[in-house]
């Protein structure tokens, strides 16, 4: 072992641990990460061994304001029968008290919530949905089939009034869906900058088109370090009146198909192709940048791919994800 001048030869010191194996592995090994919630990215002290809830959330005129949106760690806007949108609202870090109101299930839906591996919560459905839903990993729990945790309030009236305790949910996972979710996109890690700002440009503004009727605005607000949605040009709420809000928007252009099925005023049911490849749009602290999508099957998660290759990745925190249809939908930035 060589030492000139206080200063260690290096190389010299690995020839003599690598006759200690013991020692050897002490210094080759990485420092454990801290640990974070998988759906957020958000340093935590332990995960939980909790499933993720994924519950179907209604966003017609007649449904807003909601409950519960804020809590969820990530959340899905679709287009359904007559241009109406919908979230699929997932919970993992926080289980708000109650959410709502709560709709029915769509064809799209398997896809959206199989890769979380846990449980997918809403009003009801036709049977090859639900059928869908269970062929793909999922523990379904419909309030039309008598699960726990749902209820009507009187405030509100049909079908815009079933509401969810998620915490009771929850309980109701079985021995195969109790397990933490793996992370369905990837954070930037402590210190490290997001892949917007890193590689994208600076953005206070996207406003899209989901629909003729569905117009979601999203504005980075600096002072609320997040961006702030507004349904066209109405502040989008919940029932306690808190601004809705995300760290990051990610837009995922999509193909939208008409199937064979029809609403009750004779509307096709719409579904959204979300196995595949696309263009992609990933917002974060104030930038965006344009990205690649792909999934090759149901039970995969979204993989994001920026312009040099790499995984794009995420601010910590909660995520919105727009699916906005290849034909007819619409995507700006300011």
């Amino acid at each position: 072992m060589l030492v000139a001048a206080g200063i260690v030869a290096w190389p010299s010191i690995r020839q003599h641990l690598s006759a200690l194996p013991f020692l050897d592995s002490i210094v080759s090994a990485s420092p454990p990460s801290a640990p974070a919630w998988p759906l957020t990215g958000v340093p935590t002290d332990a995960v939980p061994d909790r499933p993720a809830l994924a519950v179907k959330i209604e966003n017609s005129v007649d449904a807003r304001p909601q409950t519960g949106l804020g809590a969820a760690d990530v959340v899905w806007e679709q287009v359904v029968e007559g241009g109406i949108p919908r979230f699929v609202a997932v919970y993992h870090s926080t289980l708000p008290p109650e959410v709502g109101p709560v709709r029915s299930i769509r064809p799209m839906d398997p896809a959206i919530a199989a890769p979380l591996g846990g449980l997918l919560a809403f009003s009801g459905g036709v049977p090859p949905y639900v059928a869908a839903a269970q062929d793909a990993g999922l523990q379904v729990l419909s309030q039309d089939s008598g699960a726990d945790g749902f209820s009507r309030t009187a405030t509100r009236t049909a079908p815009h009034n079933v509401y969810a305790a998620p915490q009771i949910l929850v309980e109701q996972a079985d021995a195969a869906h109790r397990a933490a979710p793996g992370a369905q996109f990837d954070h930037a890690g402590a210190g490290a900058e997001p892949t917007a700002v890193a590689a994208g440009q600076p953005a206070t503004s996207l406003d899209l088109t989901l629909s003729g009727v569905s117009h979601p605005r999203w504005a980075w607000s600096a002072a609320d370090g997040r961006w702030l949605r507004s349904e066209g040009s109405t502040p989008a709420v919940e029932a306690d009146g808190r601004r809705i809000g995300a760290a990051n928007v990610v837009v995922l252009r999509v193909d939208v198909v008409a199937t064979q099925a029809r609403d009750p005023a004779g509307n096709p049911v719409p579904e959204t192709i979300l196995t595949g490849t696309g263009r992609a749009l990933v917002a974060s602290s104030g930038h965006a940048v344009e990205a690649t999508w792909s999934k090759p099957g149901t039970g995969d998660r979204v993989s994001l791919t920026g312009a040099d290759g790499d995984p794009v990745e995420l601010a910590p925190g909660s995520t919105w994800i727009e699916l906005v249809p290849n034909g007819g939908g619409a995507v700006a930035t300011g």
